[in-house]
């Protein structure tokens, strides 16, 4: 039986792809992401600065020996992976020169710590469900805007005349109408308005209802339901999703199994040649 080279890009594909390997990654990522927040420390950089940039530099290195042993097992096929883009493109803002114009760029090394959303399937899962969920979100965000537009028309028209610092125009107004839906203070405006105008209330509390509660709990609903599809998905494709370790087992077993049907055909018709 022929043995697989270890250097061959079916092998370095299983090794860097393996749950030790990325469990490394793992724990690179956060020793990287720990290394990033004392570098913020003046103190701490006088004392350890020079440590603390070598060990940055060997964090990335392991980063690009990653993505490179992918590169060379997966070719082409690296770049059909929205993950793996992603992973590409964190790692690659590290590489661009810190110095003059570029020392804002230099500060987004601090997204490498973002790969751990690649990283772990769990957080993979909620990223892909929100991905998911952005058409239900989008069309919640237009009726939240329809419902800021009308309720800002209102309460200029309402309140602008009495209170021009809160609903003076439609910039005011929605700013304030903003801050009422956080809950920030809202009751300091209602208040504010209620002294001079007692029916306010009328205006703000059903505000309050429909934007901050309502319309979260729908944000909440459509997320929800896109994680349970895609957990109907998984189900359903008898693994965690394309290309995961469950769905290649499968396709092993498949393969396997295709190759014994093939050999017991060879056998049977031998077998029927010899007694013919």
């Amino acid at each position: 039986m022929r043995t697989e080279p270890w250097y061959s890009r079916a092998a370095i594909g299983r090794f860097v792809l393996s749950a030790r390997v990325q469990t490394v990654i793992i724990v690179v990522i956060l020793i990287n992401a720990a290394i990033l927040g004392l570098e913020t420390s003046t103190t701490v950089m006088q004392s350890f600065g020079e440590l603390l940039h070598v060990l940055d530099k060997i964090c990335l290195g392991i980063f690009l020996v990653e993505i490179g042993l992918k590169l060379y097992a997966q070719r082409l096929a690296f770049f059909r992976s929205a993950w793996n883009v992603f992973d590409f493109l964190v790692v690659g803002v590290a590489l661009i020169p810190g110095a003059d114009g570029f020392a804002v760029l230099r500060a987004l090394r601090v997204l490498r710590v973002l790969r751990l959303i690649s990283v772990i399937p769990s957080l993979r899962r909620v990223v892909d469900a929100l991905v998911r969920a952005v058409p239900g979100i989008a069309s919640i965000a237009a009726l939240l805007a329809i419902v800021f537009y009308v309720g800002a028309v209102m309460s200029t028209m309402l309140f602008g005349a009495r209170f021009p610092e809160y609903f003076g125009d439609m910039g005011a107004s929605l700013f304030s109408l903003f801050q009422i839906m956080t809950l920030d203070s809202w009751s300091a405006i209602a208040r504010t308005v209620t002294a001079e105008i007692p029916w306010a209330p009328a205006f703000f509390v059903p505000f309050v209802l429909i934007s901050a509660l309502t319309v979260l709990n729908l944000f909440i609903a459509v997320i929800v339901d896109a994680m349970q599809g895609l957990d109907e998905d998984r189900t359903s494709k008898g693994g965690p999703g394309p290309g995961g370790p469950d769905t290649e087992v499968l396709a092993e077993l498949r393969e396997l199994r295709a190759q014994v049907e093939r050999m017991t055909h060879v056998i049977e018709s031998g077998s029927r040649s010899a007694r013919e």
